[in-house]
C-alpha cells in the first residue's frame, strides 16, 4: 500500500501550485526553449524547497527568536532558477541557457549576488531582513502586481486594509535600506552623500544637488540606494526585482505585470482560483502565465519534485524623518480572513489615436522617412506617390529612463490575423537595443527587428501582440518612427 500524503506533502502541493507559474516565468527567460525552461524550473523548485526544509529545520538564533533569515517564498524560487542556471553553465549545459544569461554569469556583475553578504544589492539584503509575512506581501503587491484582493486572500488579511498595511511595510523596507546601505563598504565619495541621499529621498519636494545628481549618474551603486530609498514614487518594483533576482529582473517585471493584467482582464483574479473564487483543480493550477497570455503549461509532478535607475518617483507617501515603525511583530501579520471579494477589473477609456505619417516632423523637427512598403502610381504618368493603406496600429511605451539606458514596450494591433510576425522600426538618435522579451531582436544601424518567439507567433484578427526591450542611448533618446508589421506600415497611437 502506498504510503499517503503528509500534511507538510499537502502544503508543499498547495505551495506548487501558487509559486510554479513565476518559477517557470523566469526558467523562461533564463532558456533557449520550452523543454529546457520546465526542466529548468523543475530542478530549481526542488532546490528552493530543500532550502525551506533546511532553513525550518535549523536553529534558532539568539536574542531574536528568529531562525535563519530567508527571502519570500516566491524570491526564493527565482533566486534558485538562477544559482541553477549557474550549475548548468559550470557543468557544461550552458547551450540550454540564453546567451545573455551566460555572459552575466561569468561576469563580475553576478558575484555581487553570491559574493559577501554586505556588498549584495540593497533590496536583496533589506528584503531578506523583513519579517516573513511583509516581506511576502511587499513581493506580491510591487513585483507580482497581484490586486490587493488576491494579496489579502493569499495572506489572510482584510482587504480593506492590505493598502495601509503595505504602506507600512514599504516604511519598514525602506528603513532596512537605509541601515543596509549605512553598513555597506563605501569610499570616501559615496559615504559622502549618504546623509544628504537619505534625506533628499524622504521629501519628495526636496530640490536634488546639482553634486548629488551628478554624482549619481555616474554611481551604480548610490543610484541603486536612491531607488531602494524612495519607495512610494514608481521605482519600488524596479529596485526589488533587479536587486533580488539580477539578471532579467526588468523582463520578469514586465511578464508578471502583463500576467497580472491578462488575467483581470480574462476575469481570473488567481491562478490558484477559479472564475468565482473557488479552488481550482490541480489541473487547472498547474496552467501557466506565459508571455501575457494563458496557455497551457506542462504538468509536473509536484511529488517527484518534493524529493527535493533610477530616477526618483512621485510625490506620494512620502516618509518624515523619525518615521520607524515597530517591527517587533510584521505588519502583515495573518488574521481571520472575510468572505473573498471578487473585484472586478476597471475599464480604461481607450487614448484617442493619432496617424503619424512617413512626412511628419519628428521631435527633433526632421521629417520622418517614407514608411516601407510605400509604392508609385504608375496612373496619368504623374508619378505621384501613394503610401499603402495602414493594416496595424503601433504602442510605444516608454517605461523607464536613466542617465544611459531605458526600457520600453511595444504594442501592435493588427486588422489581419497572423501565424508568424516580425516588427521593425527606426531609432533617430543612435540608440541601441540590448535585451528584448518575448521577441528576438536584430538591428543594422538605426533599424531593428523584433522577431515573434516560438510561443507568440499566431495573432487573431483585432488581436495584439506585445514585447519588451532595454536599450542605451547618449546625447538624446527620441521616440522610434516608421514601424511596420511584416512590411507593411502602421499606424503610431499616442
Amino acid at each position: 500500500m502506498p504510503d499517503l500524503p503528509t500534511p507538510k506533502d499537502a502544503a508543499e502541493a498547495a505551495l506548487f501550485s501558487e509559486c510554479w507559474d513565476a518559477v517557470l516565468s523566469y526558467a523562461d527567460l533564463c532558456t533557449a526553449g520550452a523543454t529546457a525552461a520546465t526542466q529548468l524550473a523543475s530542478e530549481a523548485f526542488a532546490l528552493g524547497i530543500r532550502e525551506v526544509r533546511d532553513t525550518e529545520s535549523g536553529p534558532v538564533a539568539r536574542g531574536t527568536g528568529r531562525r535563519s533569515p530567508r527571502l519570500p517564498m516566491i524570491p526564493l524560487l527565482l533566486t534558485a532558477v538562477r544559482s541553477t542556471a549557474a550549475d548548468w553553465e559550470e557543468s557544461g549545459q550552458g547551450d540550454d541557457l540564453d546567451p545573455d544569461l551566460r555572459l552575466w554569469l561569468n561576469s563580475e556583475k553576478a558575484t555581487r549576488y553570491t559574493g559577501p553578504p554586505l556588498q549584495r544589492p540593497l533590496a536583496l539584503r533589506a528584503l531578506r531582513d523583513l519579517q516573513d509575512a511583509d516581506a511576502t506581501l511587499l513581493w506580491l503587491a510591487e513585483v507580482e502586481a497581484l490586486p490587493h484582493s488576491v494579496v489579502a486572500r493569499r495572506l489572510g488579511l482584510d482587504p480593506a486594509l492590505v493598502g495601509e498595511e503595505l504602506t507600512e511595510v514599504r516604511r519598514l523596507f525602506r528603513d532596512r535600506c537605509h541601515r543596509a546601505h549605512l553598513d555597506t563598504p563605501l569610499d570616501a565619495n559615496c559615504r559622502s552623500y549618504a546623509r544628504l541621499l537619505d534625506a533628499v529621498t524622504r521629501s519628495p519636494g526636496a530640490d536634488i544637488p546639482a553634486d548629488l545628481s551628478r554624482h549619481l549618474a555616474t554611481c551604480v551603486d548610490c543610484a541603486e540606494a536612491a531607488a531602494c530609498l524612495r519607495p512610494h514614487g514608481g521605482g519600488l518594483p524596479t529596485a526589488l526585482a533587479g536587486g533580488v533576482i539580477g539578471w532579467g529582473g526588468l523582463a520578469y517585471l514586465e511578464r508578471r505585470r502583463r500576467a497580472a493584467e491578462v488575467r483581470l482582464g480574462a476575469g481570473r483574479p488567481d491562478p490558484a482560483e477559479g472564475e468565482n473564487g473557488e479552488p481550482k483543480s490541480g489541473a487547472d493550477r498547474a496552467r501557466t502565465v506565459r508571455n501575457g497570455l494563458l496557455v497551457a503549461a506542462v504538468l509536473v509532478s509536484f511529488l517527484a519534485l518534493a524529493v527535493s535607475l533610477m530616477p526618483f518617483g512621485g510625490a506620494d507617501g512620502d516618509i518624515t524623518a523619525g518615521d520607524t515603525p515597530s517591527d517587533s511583530s510584521p505588519v502583515a501579520a495573518p488574521r481571520p480572513s472575510p468572505p473573498p471579494v471578487t473585484s472586478s477589473p476597471s475599464s480604461a477609456s481607450p487614448s484617442p489615436t493619432t496617424t503619424v505619417s512617413g512626412a511628419k516632423g519628428g521631435d527633433d523637427g526632421k521629417p520622418d522617412p517614407e514608411p516601407q512598403g510605400t509604392s508609385s502610381s504608375a496612373a496619368g504618368g504623374g508619378g505621384a506617390t501613394v503610401k499603402e493603406a495602414a493594416t496595424c496600429t503601433v504602442g510605444y511605451d516608454l517605461v523607464n529612463e536613466w542617465p544611459d539606458g531605458f526600457q520600453a514596450t511595444v504594442s501592435v494591433t493588427t486588422t489581419k490575423a497572423l501565424t508568424n510576425w516580425s516588427v521593425g522600426w527606426s531609432f533617430k538618435d543612435g540608440q541601441q537595443v540590448g535585451q528584448m522579451w518575448d521577441a528576438t531582436v536584430a538591428q543594422t544601424g538605426d533599424r531593428v527587428t523584433a522577431t515573434a518567439a516560438d510561443y507568440n507567433k499566431a495573432v487573431p484578427a483585432r488581436g495584439t501582440l506585445s514585447f519588451g526591450f532595454l536599450a542605451s542611448w547618449k546625447t538624446k533618446n527620441s521616440p522610434p518612427y516608421d514601424f511596420t508589421l511584416n512590411g507593411h506600415p502602421c499606424e503610431k497611437t499616442g
